[in-house]
């Protein structure tokens, strides 16, 4: 793939440099200094996306790493997901400064708090 893109990059710098000579001599030297601004940040968004690629690749192996012995049991199955669920219910509107003591306190009644 990085093939691919440098012989872009190889055919942009020729095509580029075909069209720089010949005639209308005085309309290329004003142009000049603005096509040089264009190829600099064209060459800078390069060098950043490949920054990127190599980090989104070096992500991508951290994730792909086989998970631990602890973190494989905590892998339940579908039923028990689904029996969690059924045992599950939501609290909105609570204020942000309760504390989960309180809140443990408040529902106690309900029967018992997993979190």
């Amino acid at each position: 793939m990085a093939d691919i893109e440098n012989e872009d990059s190889l055919n942009y710098e020729a095509e580029t440099s075909d069209h720089g000579e010949g005639g209308g001599d005085g309309e290329t030297e004003i142009e000049d200094p603005e096509l040089e601004a264009i190829k600099a940040r064209v060459r800078a968004m390069e060098e950043e996306a490949e920054k990127i690629k190599i980090m989104q690749s070096e992500v991508d192996k951290q994730m792909s790493v086989t998970t631990s012995p602890a973190a494989s049991q905590a892998n339940i199955s579908f039923e028990d997901k689904m029996e969690i669920d059924a045992r599950s219910v939501y609290i909105g509107n609570v204020d942000y400064g309760a504390t989960a003591e309180e809140l443990e306190q408040h529902f106690h009644g309900c029967g018992s708090i997993n979190r």
